[in-house]
């Protein structure tokens, strides 16, 4: 619980940490991300010496995992671009949107069916996005871009993750996107247009991105194999709540009517779809036996 806290806590907080990085454009620090991300992966790869050849000798694994590395830059890059401009709330909004969309993704591509409650806040948080479109006029592509982005990137863990440690995994998928990273870096230097200089508080600032990647997953990786899965779609919430609350309150981004609408629709449906997981998972739960010594926990 400790780890799985911390994991979401983290998480929670860097709009903090990214507003501080706001001088570099997204991609130039989704770019400085991937590889510093990579660089801490090899060393703490160097260090354990994990046995791989299982979980990364099958092809198809690794090519998902690559397929996993796209995505998720493409999400880093939403995520970083909505907090320097402002959107911090649009982030948010996709990280509540992300859950619905996962469960919907479930019956289209994995034939899974959705509970009654499960299809209720599906149409809630679709109703939140139309009550947006309409309030605003436009699309909130920061939160749609964010949610779709992290939703496939979960089905592609799912498929692939199981068999691959958390380090090893974001080590392929860093490696994947490594070499656009690096070469945007050295167009971006060649046109004189790079801002950061590795060598000033500023570039450590950067560099630490890897940390500041790393850590928080592999809190995440502790806690899912330890706590119930309810548990964890329960904690999940804790990030884009923190999130809202500093796009909010601490950096003063505006909460016209519009959005307070959609936000209550998005928070409505995702009480709805907590409260349906958590009576479908004590459902499950077998019941004790009525008489008998105890064997200890599962």
């Amino acid at each position: 619980m400790i780890q799985g806290f911390a994991a979401y806590l983290l998480w929670g907080a860097f709009p903090f940490y990214f507003r501080l990085l706001e001088r570099s454009g997204p991609f130039e620090v989704v770019a400085h991300r991937a590889l510093w991300s990579l660089a801490f992966c090899l060393a703490a790869l160097a260090v354990t010496r994990p046995r791989l050849h299982g979980a990364l000798g099958d092809r198809r694994t690794v090519t998902l995992l690559a397929a996993g590395g796209v995505l998720v830059a493409a999400n880093w890059t939403l995520y970083v671009w909505g907090v320097t401009t402002g959107r911090t709330l649009d982030a948010a909004l996709g990280y509540y949107i992300n859950p619905l969309l996962v469960a919907l993704v479930g019956v289209v591509f994995l034939g899974e069916e959705l509970r009654r409650g499960q299809w209720l806040a599906f149409v809630l948080g679709a109703a939140a996005v139309v009550v947006m479109v309409a309030g605003y006029g436009q699309v909130p592509v920061i939160a749609l871009g964010v949610a779709t982005t992290f939703t496939l990137y979960g089905v592609i863990k799912k498929r692939a993750g199981r068999t691959v440690p958390a380090v090893p995994g974001l080590a392929v998928e860093t490696a994947a996107i490594a070499p656009l990273a690096l070469g945007y870096l050295l167009v971006l230097h060649a046109a004189g247009r790079d801002t950061v200089d590795l060598l000033t508080p500023y570039g450590a600032l950067v560099a630490a991105s890897g940390v500041v990647t790393a850590v928080p997953l592999l809190l995440f990786a502790g806690a899912a194999a330890r706590i119930p899965l309810v548990t964890i779609g329960v904690l999940q919430y804790l990030t884009p709540t923190l999130q809202f609350l500093i796009g909010w309150l601490a950096f003063g981004e505006p909460m016209p009517a519009a959005r307070w609408a959609g936000f209550a629709l998005v928070w409505l449906a995702v009480a709805v779809f907590a409260l349906d997981g958590a009576r479908h998972h004590a459902a499950l739960r077998p019941s004790a036996p009525r008489a008998g010594p105890r064997t200890g926990a599962a």
